[in-house]
């Protein structure tokens, strides 16, 4: 993809201990064909003096995402919450009246966050963009053969029952949420 100087771009790093994460950058210019010289919004550099420099490889470069509002989250949600300058991508496990409760795949870390620290997650797919939203299927769901999946039963927002199971060929799954993992 092509970006223009001054673009307002993410930047989703591949190294060790911040997989998962996405940082606010704006694209200062093309160097050569497939990299990019970036300014993070919230990175410093070491004297923490300027804000960090960085030519990235354009596979790790991608627009910023749309804001979608959201009046609340559940459970399984995948969310990108803010921490340690960046947006990171974690599923929300829990709640308790003034926050969520986020795992995080890439830490085993489960951290609780106020809505404010939260965004729904979309990726960049094809020159679009996919909101986990919309990945989540709720209601009736025919899941495909041996998919590994979270099923969760509630009602009014309080959950009852919480499995992870393996679906055997054809088996409907009625009034659960499922999550494929």
């Amino acid at each position: 993809m092509v970006f223009r100087k001054g673009a307002p771009v993410e930047i989703c790093s591949n190294q060790d201990g911040f997989r998962g994460s996405y940082y606010a950058a704006t694209v200062l210019a093309a160097v050569g064909k497939d990299r990019f010289l970036v300014e993070y919004c919230t990175l410093l550099t070491d004297d923490e003096k300027n804000l960090l420099r960085e030519i990235v490889d354009a596979a790790e470069v991608r627009p910023a995402p749309p804001e979608i509002l959201v009046s609340d989250f559940s459970v399984l949600d995948i969310v990108d919450a803010y921490d340690n300058d960046g947006w990171w991508v974690g599923r929300i496990t829990g709640r308790v009246p003034a926050k969520y409760f986020v795992y995080f795949d890439s830490t085993g870390d489960e951290i609780a966050y106020p809505s404010s620290q939260l965004r729904v997650h979309q990726d960049w797919e094809n020159g679009k963009w996919v909101s986990s939203k919309k990945r989540a299927l709720r209601g009736l769901i025919l899941c495909s053969c041996r998919s590994r999946v979270i099923l969760m039963y509630g009602v009014g927002g309080l959950v009852y029952g919480l499995w992870t199971a393996t679906i055997s060929c054809g088996h409907r799954v009625d009034s659960f949420y499922c999550s494929v993992i």
